[in-house]
């Protein structure tokens, strides 16, 4: 017992000791190298201007409305050397969307590096959203949608801003109020079965070119459909409709 009673005041001690240490490491941690205000400004800049050359190719939505660049962190384990010029620059293949990075290259300084800065692009567009609690193989009806803002680089699939895209179609996910529909959220139509006759249909500058065919292959939603045309010929086009099929000129 008095042994005992000598040991406790000692690891009493070893464990403020051990407390100490593990405080001591957490304010010893290092902190990640900060940019300064003039180097964000140009990262949120070139992100800005990058963001605004794709504005043109998105699609399932009325336009975007506005663009929030959130600018992270470095990695805290970094150890750069001082530079004088640090050209930010988009890394090639890159694309800025969602969750993306930016460059980072020292253009002036004894030591060049080169590293990557993590950033969060939100792209804000009217699109539809779920009016009510929608499960997964439900039938999209039209009092189930309703148009909001959303953000449309949070999800790879494009937004579905046409009510007449839904309607009708079948949910392959749950989705909560206010969620945004997406094309990968929809099950694939299919238009014709292969064996159907189909109607073709090449569109120009000015004219229609209608005529029928046997399709060779079935016609789903966005996928390429084969057709043998009445004289024999094969030709590839976009189901577009019951039954037709779009031929590209």
């Amino acid at each position: 017992m008095e042994i005992l009673a000598l040991l406790r005041p000692l690891a009493a001690l070893l464990c403020i000791g051990a407390l100490a240490g593990v405080a001591h490491a957490q304010t010893a941690a290092p902190a990640p190298p900060s940019l300064a205000p003039a180097l964000e400004q140009e990262v949120r800049q070139l992100a800005l201007d990058a963001t605004r050359q794709i504005s043109a190719s998105t699609s399932g939505a009325s336009g975007i409305q506005r663009v929030e660049i959130v600018v992270g962190q470095l990695d805290p384990r970094l150890r750069l050397a001082p530079c004088e010029r640090v050209q930010p620059y988009l890394p090639p293949g890159g694309r800025l969307w969602g969750k993306s990075r930016i460059g980072l290259r020292c253009v002036q300084g004894p030591t060049p590096w080169n590293v990557y800065l993590p950033i969060s692009v939100k792209i804000y567009g009217t699109a539809l959203v779920a009016a009510v609690p929608l499960s997964a193989g439900s039938t999209v009806g039209a009092n189930d949608l309703t148009q909001a803002e959303v953000d449309l680089a949070e999800d790879n699939s494009a937004a579905v801003s046409d009510a007449g895209a839904a309607v009708g179609r079948i949910l392959l996910r749950a989705l909560n109020v206010g969620d945004g529909l997406r094309q990968a959220h929809l099950k694939q139509r299919q238009w014709f079965a292969a064996g159907d006759v189909v109607k073709l249909r090449a569109v120009g500058a000015g004219f229609v070119i209608a005529g029928e065919g046997q399709a060779l292959t079935p016609g789903l939603e966005g996928q390429s459909a084969r057709v043998r045309t009445e004289s024999g010929r094969i030709v590839s086009g976009l189901p577009v409709g019951e039954r037709t099929v779009e031929l590209a000129l």
